[in-house]
């Protein structure tokens, strides 16, 4: 319901397109007409003044009342030829001295003559013919006579008609500039906006099945450059997260089936006939080590999934790693006595954290390392700090790990040669954890290999107040290089 009483942007750009031409056209068409308006009054003021200078030189020139019975005649003489020009002179008293014909002045201009440079009058008279007009006093040559009261007027019908046809004119081409204008707009609104409906039919056609496709970058005005290439950049991750989603879970239905199949199977075997209580007793006990290798699995799985929610927040407690990192090797020093492995740390250093969730991480890349450790190996544990934050570094002699696999060893289930370690105990997830463990904290987990020496850095903050928003500083630790080998 919504949806459909949004505007489109190419309607309001349309109708905002078409406001602002209207809204010119309609100033533009007001000054033209007040402009013209204006040149006519100044042509009509120009003729009025001339005729009024006229009639008060004529009137100069009387000396006698004699001379004051002629002037109609003289002022008949000098309008002779001019159309639609109307004149009348009063005297004082209101008594007519001279009117041409049809003249018809109001008597508001009669009787309070103004200055001749003033803005002249317009009004109609009876049969409703428009003039436009002036009046003023005259000085007559008579010696102690008060002036007389010109009044001076033309007839300004040619020019209303005029005027209401460039009026109707000007507006009717107002109304259709403003139509054209729009319908214009609503074109280049559309061409504008044709790279959206590209970038819509380009999107419509990527779906699940073709995750790699990208918007064309390279056809993109520049307006839109930064959206294309956000838009690839969300595509890229999602084809990324989609492809982890994909193989985690055929890994994980990979690595359920096992379990589940000998559960299943053993059980059926067992079924078959009837058993002893201590067949059964070892069935059951086998079928526990199985419950428990799922119950180890699904637990690691939860952890690595709410550490990737964020939801994994570690306690904070100061730790001093040096003393930590002794615990765990004197932990693991009898399983590698029985393989002739050596053990050793050194160095120390201190961070607030989460204590188990150290100890586990840890003790999974010193389980890691001896797991893959020849015999008659060595592994050493050791730890730096710097002003940045700590870095702890387990290091063991083996096989060199090819380096196309280095970027993959902290995915879940993945394993570099997935033949070898299948006892059952070990399910691909321990440098997983490793991972979400160091970025819960702000920092991060690396690997290098050559020479036969395998180093996993673990770095991490020594004091984190936020650690999901620390990741990116943690990232930048550097102590020394991270691919360091320490043998």
């Amino acid at each position: 319901m919504r949806l459909s009483s949004r505007a489109s942007i190419t309607l309001r750009l349309t109708a905002l397109f078409a406001t602002v031409s209207t809204v010119v056209l309609l100033v533009l068409g007001y000054l033209i007409a007040g402009a013209v308006e204006q040149h006519f009054e100044e042509q009509d003021m120009e003729i009025l003044s001339g005729k009024l200078e006229l009639t008060r030189h004529a009137l100069e020139k009387v000396r006698s009342q004699q001379e004051l019975v002629s002037i109609p005649q003289l002022l008949d003489d000098s309008l002779v030829g001019h159309h639609g020009l109307a004149v009348v002179v009063a005297a004082p008293d209101g008594q007519t001295l001279f009117a041409t014909s049809g003249a018809e002045f109001p008597q508001a201009l009669l009787d309070k003559p103004v200055r001749a440079d003033a803005r002249p009058i317009v009004w109609k008279t009876r049969n409703g013919t428009p003039f436009r007009g002036i009046s003023a006093l005259a000085a007559t040559g008579i010696s102690g006579a008060p002036p007389a009261i010109v009044g001076v007027a033309t007839d300004i019908s040619h020019h209303e008609h005029f005027m209401r046809s460039f009026r109707v004119t000007l507006w009717s081409f107002v109304v259709l500039a403003a139509l054209l204008s729009g319908f214009l707009g609503w074109i280049a609104v559309r061409r504008g906006l044709s790279p959206l409906h590209t970038i819509r039919r380009d999107a419509a056609g990527i779906t699940a099945h073709r995750l790699d496709a990208r918007l064309a970058l390279q056809s993109a005005p520049a307006e839109l450059a930064d959206l294309v290439a956000t838009l690839n950049a969300m595509l890229e991750r999602l084809e990324e997260s989609f492809r982890r989603l994909s193989d985690f879970s055929s890994d994980l239905a990979h690595e359920l089936r096992t379990p589940v199949s000998n559960l299943l199977t053993q059980t059926q075997v067992t079924l078959v006939k009837p058993r002893t209580p201590e067949e059964y007793q070892d069935v059951l006990a086998s079928n526990v080590e199985e419950f428990e290798r799922l119950s180890r699995m699904i637990a690691d799985m939860l952890f690595i999934a709410k550490a990737d929610e964020g939801q994994i927040v570690p306690s904070r407690e100061p730790l001093a790693l040096g003393r930590i990192a002794e615990e765990l090797v004197d932990f693991y020093r009898l399983v590698a006595e029985e393989k002739g492995i050596a053990l050793s740390t050194s160095g120390d250093g201190r961070m607030v954290g989460d204590s188990l969730m150290i100890r586990r991480a840890l003790s999974n890349l010193l389980s890691n390392a001896i797991r893959h450790t020849a015999n008659g190996g060595r592994v050493t544990v050791a730890v730096e700090s710097c002003a940045a934050g700590v870095r702890m570094v387990v290091a063991n002699t083996g096989e060199t790990v090819p380096a196309e696999h280095l970027s993959r060893l902290f995915d879940r289930f993945y394993r570099v040669d997935p033949s070898r370690h299948r006892d059952g105990s070990h399910f691909g997830l321990g440098l997983a954890i490793v991972k979400s463990i160091a970025e819960a904290h702000g920092g991060e987990v690396a690997v290098a290999s050559a020479d036969g020496v395998t180093s996993f850095v673990l770095m991490i903050p020594e004091n984190s107040s936020d650690p999901h928003l620390q990741t990116a500083v943690a990232r930048r630790l550097s102590c020394s290089h991270a691919g360091d080998s320490h043998e």
